[in-house]
């Protein structure tokens, strides 16, 4: 399994394009890292719910076309913290990104196993699952690593990665210290999951994630909100900054 460095909120092909320039010729030649190409689908933007994000988001059938290199690794975040989602929906949402889907990371708060894996199933796409572990996960295990275990422990079968993120995509500063205990947990109890971290990453914050990079250095990485000079995700990206990002964190992992 490859470990990434993440961009969330890509809108276009052009963009992809120029950042996967950036990190080839930033990338080490040992490395086997890729870079993750995020966007972001909403149960709410997907099914037509009237929402802040429907005219941040790309539309669904924007997806096959920003998801066009087999070079990237392509993620849909699909958000849903309203427990609205059922496994026709998933697998819609799966369909609509077309055959170049790596993978789809789940924004939800301990969603249903069984829901999950009839879903990817459904769709017919042999996809990897990444679960966010967000602030309100942590919290609804109150904060106790013996009850994320447990809980982590239905998902066995369905999903390939866990992402650490209490930020969940509003650029707060990541405390690397505090995310280790569940990174140790994770890895002895789950040594086959893959394991990344996310919260207030960008060009000038990568000494955020450096502690916990040193002890897992196939950590994988994403950034969202910090590639806005406003740190807010309604906002578009400034590829500047995202580039100098790919950049730092490359130099950080090489």
């Amino acid at each position: 399994m490859h470990p990434y460095i993440g961009i969330t909120d890509f809108a276009n092909f052009e963009q992809v394009q120029d950042m996967l320039s950036i990190f080839d010729a930033h990338l080490p030649k040992e490395s086997n890292r890729k870079l993750h190409v995020g966007v972001m689908m909403s149960y709410k933007t997907f099914c037509g719910v009237p929402s802040k994000w429907q005219d941040v988001f790309p539309p669904k059938e924007a997806l096959p076309g920003i998801f066009a290199s087999d070079q990237t690794y392509n993620c849909l975040h699909y958000a849903d913290y309203d427990d609205k989602t059922d496994f026709r929906i998933l697998s819609q949402a799966i369909f609509y990104a077309d055959a170049h889907l790596h993978a789809l990371q789940l924004d939800m708060v301990w969603p249903d196993p069984g829901m999950i894996a009839s879903g990817v199933h459904t769709s017919r796409k042999p996809i990897e699952v990444i679960l966010q572990i967000g602030k309100s996960a942590i919290e609804q295990a109150r904060n106790d690593l013996k009850i994320v275990v447990k809980k982590l422990g239905d998902y066995d079968g369905v999903i390939h990665r866990v992402l650490l993120d209490k930020s969940m995509g509003k650029g707060l500063g990541m405390d690397a210290c505090g995310l280790i205990p569940f990174a140790r947990a994770i890895r002895q109890n789950f040594p086959k999951l893959g394991i990344g971290a996310a919260g207030g990453l960008g060009p000038d914050t990568m000494h955020l994630v450096e502690t916990l990079a040193k002890e897992f250095p196939d950590l994988s990485i994403d950034a969202q909100g910090k590639l806005r000079p406003s740190g807010n995700a309604m906002d578009p990206i400034d590829w500047e900054m995202a580039g100098a990002y790919l950049a730092k964190a490359l130099e950080l992992f090489g």
